[in-house]
């Protein structure tokens, strides 16, 4: 029997795993999108054609599923029918997949079947591990916070002839402790004074009084002026001439720039991020020197690099600039980001000069 496989150890238990195998919309994101077939309940149609092995979308029927150990499927794909199983089997450290496929019918070019044999190996490898890694971040994992019981410490009760000898050192104590106090009495009555009116309190210092004298002052004298000279020739007073009135020239008010408009679109995806292009376009007469595009990134997402232009990233908000566009003209701004959740295909919101971007 012709036959190809691929297997990989999880450190994840099997109910994660089961769940990889069996939701469409985490099956799309490592191996293929999965659909029911219209009118036949219990199939399913894998959309597998371009995939490396594959000549066509494979026609599936489920004939075995035991959650979450064990799923078999009968497949048809161009004339060739096989058989496909996936086996989980639990571990010390998670669980072990093994994806098996078998002849059953056509013809099977040896290309072909090593070509689909290293398409399951990248892909229980690659991509399966990854959506398994996020799946941790979002469930909590109870298999592995159940342990055995904690064994409780034994609790050691004093017996004996311990309590007497404590009682024995106790005398001895309070006698010390006596005479401590007797001595301290006996030295504080020792150095109060024998007569009482030596404590009296200090008298207050006297305080001179201020003597106040009066500042006198001599009467003002007066300032000699200046007599003016009885052969002064007065000056010659300025003819007044009008100066012309200036002409008001009208000022004219600048006519608004056209805004600036932006279009986004997501040129390409991978797990657990995406790269994004925003195309800026001026359709106004002048060049748009100051322009920023801010887009909205969701939380945990962070950019990566930025081609066409200098960005900076404030939490969840990114700001882009870049060069002078020209009247008429567009600028094409492209960048890479990082996100934690592999279903985040785009950013939340996109902006130029306040005017979001078509395509979101």
């Amino acid at each position: 029997m012709i036959e190809i496989g691929a297997r990989v150890d999880l450190p994840h238990p099997t109910g994660r795993v089961w769940r990889a195998l069996t939701d469409p919309t985490l099956l799309a994101r490592w191996y293929t999108e999965v659909e029911p077939a219209a009118g036949r309940p219990g199939r399913l149609l894998l959309y597998t054609a371009g995939l490396p092995g594959f000549d066509a979308a494979v026609d599936a029927e489920v004939t075995e599923r035991r959650e979450p150990d064990a799923l078999a499927l009968r497949c048809q794909e161009a004339g060739r029918r096989t058989l496909l199983s996936c086996a989980v089997t639990p571990t010390a450290e998670g669980c072990r997949l093994t994806v098996r496929e078998a002849l059953d019918h056509g013809p099977w070019p040896v290309e072909q079947r090593v070509r689909r044999e290293q398409f399951y190996q990248q892909a229980l490898t690659g991509r399966l591990p990854a959506i398994l890694d996020w799946l941790a971040f979002q469930q909590v994992d109870l298999l592995r916070d159940q342990g055995p019981p904690t064994a409780e410490m034994p609790v050691v009760e004093a017996a004996g002839p311990a309590p007497r000898a404590r009682r024995r050192r106790r005398a001895p104590l309070v006698a010390a402790l006596g005479g401590g106090v007797l001595v301290t009495g006996l030295a504080t009555w020792a150095l109060l004074p024998s007569d009482p009116d030596r404590a009296a309190a200090p008298e207050p210092a006297t305080v001179p009084p201020i003597a106040t004298t009066a500042a006198t002052s001599g009467p003002p004298r007066a300032t000699p002026t200046a007599r003016p000279t009885r052969g002064a020739t007065p000056s010659a007073r300025p003819s007044r001439s009008a100066s012309p009135t200036p002409s008001r020239t009208p000022t004219v008010a600048p006519t608004p720039a056209t805004p600036l408009a932006a279009r986004y679109e997501t040129v390409d995806t991978r797990f657990f991020g995406y790269t994004g292009e925003v195309v800026v376009d001026n359709a106004a007469g002048a060049a748009a020197r100051d322009w920023t595009v801010v887009l909205t990134l969701p939380s945990g997402s962070t950019i990566d690099d930025v081609e066409g232009g200098e960005w900076e990233q404030d939490g969840r908000s990114v700001t882009i600039t870049g060069s002078a566009v020209p009247p008429g003209g567009s600028q094409t701004v492209r960048f890479d980001v990082r996100d934690a959740d592999p279903f985040v295909k785009a950013p939340e919101a996109c902006a130029v000069a306040d005017t979001p971007c078509a395509g979101l």
